[in-house]
């Protein structure tokens, strides 16, 4: 109980955030429950797994109250959010699958390279030409596959790529940003199912974990993300666009530094 304060707080931060970039908070969680693991003194080398394990378990609950709160404002396309989550239950299970086999420095370094990588494309803001629309299901099936697959490194609930993918199909910005909190729901369900399968056979995990996620974060997280993603969606439909691709993009790369110094 004495690490709650701490859970809650980062619920609190990254449910915000959620609601305001329709991403699943996992990035924003990934670097601080580190933190308050080592100081747990829980087993350092599944502490990396465990906190990606256990971020994309939250992104079950703080993807729904994000939804609702995109959805009571029209700013869903459901037509996109059907059409990729056929391959984005297949691309989170393969890359989860993946991960637990990988060493965590090149975990980290993984993790840093997709953050970099997304967050330059919004700060970018290339125009896409006029006439550019969502593929049809098989580009759908494949653009889903391949984010679901890298957002299991990095349990970032697929934002980091889905909005740009449809930013760059000329879906505005709300729109792609509400899209992308539908779409973090297949994601991290594929990805908690892959955790959980794959550190079920670990040894030396700490109490109270089911695989790769570890319960008292997951619950600490959730009670607070809930309840602050909603008004991070109100902030989101308050602000201009450009402000919105700018705190996306210095926010990540900041995240990303920082987990960069500290594994490397």
């Amino acid at each position: 109980m004495e690490w709650w304060p701490g859970y809650l707080a980062i619920g609190a931060f990254a449910g915000f955030f959620a609601g305001m970039l329709g991403i699943g908070g996992g990035a924003i969680m990934v670097p601080f429950l580190v933190m308050l693991f080592e100081a747990q003194q829980l087993p350092s080398a599944h502490i990396l797994h465990l906190a990606v394990g256990t971020s994309m378990a939250t992104i079950l609950f703080t993807s729904v109250s994000s939804v609702r709160a995109h959805a009571a404002r029209g700013a869903i396309r459901w037509d996109i959010a059907a059409r990729m989550t056929p391959g984005i239950l297949a691309g989170g299970l393969v890359g989860s699958a993946i991960a637990s086999f990988i060493p965590t420095v090149v975990f980290a370094a993984l993790f840093t390279a997709v953050i970099y990588l997304a967050a330059t494309n919004m700060l970018l803001d290339r125009k896409p030409l006029a006439s550019r629309q969502p593929p049809g299901h098989p580009g759908m099936f494949v653009a889903g596959f391949l984010v679901s697959a890298a957002s299991a490194f990095a349990a970032v609930g697929g934002a980091f790529m889905t909005v740009p993918f449809m930013l760059w199909c000329n879906v505005p910005m709300l729109q792609a940003i509400g899209t992308a909190a539908v779409i973090g729901f297949p994601i991290a369900l594929s990805g908690t199912l892959g955790f959980i399968v794959t550190g079920w056979r670990e040894t030396g995990l700490p109490p109270y974990s089911i695989g790769f996620v570890y319960l008292p974060a997951l619950f600490g997280v959730v009670a607070a993300s809930v309840l602050f993603a909603p008004l991070g969606a109100a902030a989101a439909h308050r602000l201009p666009t450009v402000w919105l691709r700018r705190v996306f993009a210095i926010l990540f790369y900041a995240i990303a530094t920082r987990m960069l110094i500290r594994f490397l």
